[in-house]
């Protein structure tokens, strides 16, 4: 082991799913350099040897993925780039090329200043502790040394054929798309080709500046393009993808978001006829219609922790077929590889609509009505975010009546529906969400909630 080369990484920059930050201030060319010595050693402990390596399309992603890959060379890896997509694109690469790790390099949903570092290693999740691991060994230099090489292998028309080979359906439909100008613009250009029906691509252009709007699908108001183009095209229904492809949003064609968990239910209803009985997984945010209909539709139904991660190392823990958060990754087993791909996800939810006689719209107010607030995210400091959530699970222990989840935070079911509170693992804040089948009964929940939040010494936000 070589200890020349050691460098610290702004603490700022290790979060839990991957590495990210600002160009410029917290991530440079050098930091690069060393994480991809730092990833190539993690992986020689391992004996193993090769690596893909893809871009999104920021602004800095060329100069970042050139000094990634000379620090993984100089393990002795042998890197094949698989150049500018979405990050499924590179997940999809590592699975054909059989390739022992990968790297991302991508902001994802973030503003363009940032960029970051998705990984893999031999097809499962690289997160939490092994990011930290990552971080120590750049700052002890703990560096394996090798002369390794670097290959090209054009990626992006095989990953969009084996997307289309999916699609089944016998009506043709009218679908608006908007990549956002990011890394999926090509991929789902390509797509809408191949795909039977009538197709508008909007903000395709892949551009790392995102001048049409920020590339984040969970976020409505970056949806009122794409509920245009639906609106003006008299579209069935529409997709948008977040920076690197990824994330999925929906609407459909009266202009109304479906939300991860709403998605979740329509795509298992195939699923679950192949596989009956299967788990089904939704993160502790989801619905509780969610939960309702996969049991209704004959499936198991499982609360996870938030995060895609997670979700991923707990999907192929449990060989579950589906799975999927409310952020908008959704992860198939059934038939596909079981990573988040939000261009398959779309292609199999075309599937579901095409195969029916009934409308995305129709389909959506099939399902149970309930009032919910959106996602609530707020401050709170990083030293007790935590402690917080511990003195609400342990106040509330002795309280008769109602039902306490605490796989990730505190999820309380009573009488009136849920509410949750839970602590971001990415962020000092803490996210919180209320749901109930009447008015009344969100209004007392969010009484409830906000009253535990006051007891531990935080500012009450605003809960809707």
């Amino acid at each position: 082991m070589a200890a020349s080369g050691a460098r610290t990484l702004d603490s700022t920059l290790l979060r839990e799913y991957d590495i990210r930050g600002v160009v410029g201030e917290t991530l440079s060319a050098a930091d690069a350099r060393v994480i991809g010595r730092a990833f190539g050693s993690m992986l020689a402990r391992d004996r193993g040897r090769t690596v893909a390596v893809g871009h999104d399309g920021r602004l800095t992603s060329p100069e970042l993925e050139k000094s990634l890959i000379e620090g993984l060379t100089a393990t002795g890896m042998s890197v094949t780039r698989v150049g500018l997509g979405p990050t499924p694109m590179l997940y999809y690469a590592a699975h054909e090329l059989e390739v022992d790790g990968a790297v991302m390099v991508t902001g994802s949903h973030n503003p363009p200043a940032y960029n970051g570092f998705k990984f893999s290693r031999r097809g499962k999740p690289f997160y939490g502790a092994d990011i930290q691991e990552l971080g120590r060994v750049a700052t002890k230099g703990e560096f394996a040394a090798g002369v390794g090489v670097v290959g090209a292998r054009e990626m992006l028309d095989a990953y969009v054929e084996r997307l289309a080979r999916d699609f089944v359906g016998t009506r043709a439909l009218r679908v608006a798309w908007d990549p956002g100008n990011g890394a999926a613009g090509d991929a789902v250009t390509r797509l809408a080709r191949r795909l039977p029906g009538r197709h508008t691509v909007i903000n395709g252009t892949i551009d790392g500046r995102f001048p049409a709007h920020h590339p984040d699908p969970t976020v409505e108001s970056n949806l009122a393009q794409l509920k245009e183009s639906v609106a003006q095209g008299q579209c069935d229904l529409g997709f948008a993808f977040d920076g690197d492809g990824d994330r999925i949003g929906v609407v459909d064609g009266r202009g109304r978001v479906l939300w991860g968990d709403q998605i979740l239910v329509l795509l298992a209803a195939e699923v679950l006829k192949d596989e009956p009985h299967s788990t089904i997984i939704a993160d502790v945010k989801a619905s509780q219609v969610f939960f309702d209909e996969i049991r209704r539709l004959g499936g198991q139904p499982l609360m996870w922790k938030t995060g895609h991660s997670l979700i991923k190392a707990k999907m192929q823990e449990l060989q579950a077929p589906l799975a999927g958060e409310m952020s908008g990754h959704i992860f198939f087993r059934h038939r596909y590889y079981g990573f988040d791909d939000a261009l398959y996800a779309a292609v199999r939810l075309l599937s579901v609509v095409a195969s029916a006689s009934s409308s995305l719209a129709e389909m959506r107010d099939a399902m149970p009505q309930m009032m919910n607030t959106p996602e609530i995210r707020f401050d709170c400091p990083e030293n007790r975010k935590f402690k917080v959530i511990e003195e609400v699970r342990e106040r509330l222990k002795p309280t008769p009546g109602i039902e306490i989840n605490d796989v990730d935070g505190v999820r309380v079911t009573t009488a009136d529906g849920w509410w949750l509170l839970r602590a971001s693992n990415t962020q000092a804040v803490l996210v919180a969400r209320c749901e109930s089948r009447t008015e009344a009964g969100l209004v007392r929940l969010k009484a409830a909630l906000a009253r535990q939040i006051s007891l531990s010494n935080v500012k009450i936000p605003d809960l809707g």
